[in-house]
Formats: C-alpha cells, sequence, structure tokens
C-alpha cells in the first residue's frame, strides 16, 4: 500500500511505513493502578505496628537498662537488672511453673483437638453445627473463664468434684493444693480448644480420598492409614498449632490472675500459681519496678524466639509439604 506525498517540483510516492506515526496514549495498566493504592491500605497497619508494637519494644528495651519507677526519671543502670534476674529465685521459679505448664498444655491440646476434628469429620452434614458449638467457648473473655473455673473447680463446692463423687472419687483442692493447681489451670485451658480444633478440620479436609482408599486397598489399618497418610498430610497443620499454642502457653496471665491473684488470697496456693507474666505484671505495676520489668519481658521474649526457632528447626524432619520432593 502507498500514499501519495506532494512535495515541491516533485511527486512522488512513498511507502506507508516511512510516514511518522502519530504517538499512541499510555495506558496504565491495572496492576500498576492497584499498586498506587497498596501503601494507602497497609498505612493503618503500619501505623498501628510502629506505635502500638515496635515503638513500646524499643522503650522497654531502653527500660530494660534503667531504674524506673514511673514517678522520677529513668536511670541508667548498665546490666544491673538482668544481674539481678539471673539470682531472682522467685523469677526463675515463675519461669519453671510456666514451662511445665506449656510442656502439659500443648501436647493435651493438640491431642484433644485432633480427635474431636476427626470426629467432626464423620458427622458430614452436622459437622457445621457441632463446629460453632465447639468453637463457642473460645470466643468467652479470658477474665471470665477465670471467674468461672475458680468456680468449678472449688474444692468443695466445685461442679467438678461433685461430678467426681458421684462415680465415688474424692477430688482434689484444685485451687489450694499447690500440687494440683498447675494441673487444674491446665484443665482451664481445654475449655478453649475449639480454635486449635478448627484449624486440624480444615486440614483434614485437603488429605485426599484417593491417598486414604489407595492405603486401605493395599490392606493398611486404620492407625497405618491415620500414622501413614493423615498426619503426614496435615503436619504443617500440627506444627502452626504446636508453635502457637506454645507461645500462647508462655504468656498465659488473664485466666490465671482472676483465679489466683484477684478473687483470692494466692498464698494459699503457695508458688505454684506464681507464672511468669503474672510475676512481671507485678512487678511493674504492683511495685513500678518498670526497668525490672523490662528486662524480664525480654527474657521472656528471647525463650519464646529460641524455643520457636527450636520448633522450625526440628520440623524439616517431620512436616510434608505438597511438592516437596
Amino acid at each position: 500500500m502507498t500514499v501519495t506525498a506532494h512535495r515541491t517540483g516533485d511527486d512522488r510516492t512513498l511507502p506507508a511505513r516511512h510516514q511518522p506515526e502519530r504517538p499512541r496514549p499510555r495506558r496504565q495498566s491495572l496492576q500498576a493502578r492497584e499498586n498506587r493504592w497498596v501503601p494507602v491500605f497497609l498505612a493503618p497497619w503500619i501505623i498501628g505496628f510502629l506505635v502500638f508494637t515496635a515503638g513500646p519494644m524499643v522503650a522497654s528495651l531502653v527500660l530494660s537498662f534503667t531504674s524506673y519507677d514511673v514517678i522520677s526519671s529513668p536511670e541508667y543502670v548498665g546490666l544491673d537488672n538482668y544481674e539481678q534476674l539471673a539470682t531472682d529465685d522467685q523469677a526463675l521459679r515463675a519461669m519453671g511453673n510456666t514451662l511445665f505448664y506449656t510442656a502439659l498444655h500443648v501436647p493435651l491440646v493438640i491431642v484433644c483437638a485432633l480427635g474431636l476434628a476427626m470426629l467432626l469429620q464423620r458427622l458430614g452434614r452436622m459437622s457445621g453445627l457441632f463446629r460453632t458449638l465447639f468453637y463457642l467457648p473460645s470466643m468467652t473473655p479470658p477474665v471470665a473463664i477465670g471467674v468461672l473455673f475458680l468456680l468449678l473447680l472449688n474444692g468443695q463446692t466445685g461442679l467438678i468434684n461433685a461430678a467426681l463423687s458421684v462415680v465415688g472419687i474424692d477430688g482434689p483442692d484444685w485451687t489450694t493444693d499447690p500440687a494440683w493447681v498447675k494441673p487444674g489451670i491446665v484443665l482451664m485451658s481445654l475449655w478453649s480448644v475449639g480454635t486449635t480444633m478448627v484449624i486440624f478440620f480444615a486440614a483434614l479436609q485437603d488429605v485426599p480420598v484417593e491417598l486414604q482408599e489407595a492405603a486401605e486397598l493395599d490392606g493398611a489399618s486404620g492407625w497405618q492409614r491415620f500414622r501413614n497418610v493423615t498426619l503426614p498430610m496435615i503436619s504443617g497443620a500440627l506444627l502452626f498449632a504446636t508453635v502457637i499454642n506454645t507461645i500462647a502457653s508462655l504468656q498465659l496471665f488473664a485466666e490465671v490472675y482472676t483465679m489466683f491473684f484477684g478473687q483470692q488470697d494466692a498464698s494459699v496456693a503457695g508458688d505454684a500459681a506464681q507464672f511468669y507474666v503474672v510475676y512481671l505484671f507485678e512487678q511493674a505495676f504492683k511495685f513500678l519496678h518498670m526497668g525490672y520489668a523490662s528486662a524480664l519481658a525480654w527474657l521472656l521474649f528471647l525463650v519464646i524466639l529460641v524455643i520457636t526457632l527450636v520448633q522450625l528447626r526440628l520440623s524439616k524432619r517431620f512436616v510434608y509439604y505438597e511438592g516437596q520432593q
């Protein structure tokens, strides 16, 4: 195709490809337009993180090297707070109580939640109703849970001991006997097992039915199918639930404080009810040792960090991710 170009004293044709092209308006891609809104939508979270999380963490790190009672200005003391922490028998005892509780609580929650999730899987259409019923207790405020179980675990008039007496068992003094305080708190913590159960129930839905049927055709028993098919396929959810429950257990506060430090004299339970965050809270807001409380908080942060890293490191041996060789 040719076009005619008129020039002075000359009349010739030029190919169309030699004609200058008009600049086309640039159309901004949808992705580029959406990217401009990303900072806007992230801004509330970023501001909240800086103001309510990162900022206080930096402030507590600074205060951990000071002597600060809120009333007067902080006074720099170097590593004195950490040296005091290393020789504070009560802090070490509180950490021991917390670790003991965590070692009991996490496996029990995992086992109970997985058992409930597998039962729900067999209910078919009714699973939605029971899933909601099991999850509802998790919505209860921690303070209300503490008050509720303070009544349920009462050694004389508690409902749990009354139920045990029906079958001829003399229930212990859950809230006053130091030997039974931590088991009682572990029993209380099972109240919110529904959250972990929902996670496991969702993971079980993703286990391929074909693998279960193939294992059954090969003669695998129910336990063998569970151990060699189900557990590997939900191992990622198991790791997630283990890490989250471990972190939450190490920071247990509201329920214990309500049961043993708000409604009754904590001395009746001895040191068994002295959990780490409770001790930290007392140092900060009862004795106004803010600098020392900050050092306690950073020790807890390091303990949680180390335990979490160990769990993630060990998970490489046990966790199966779909698609890996």
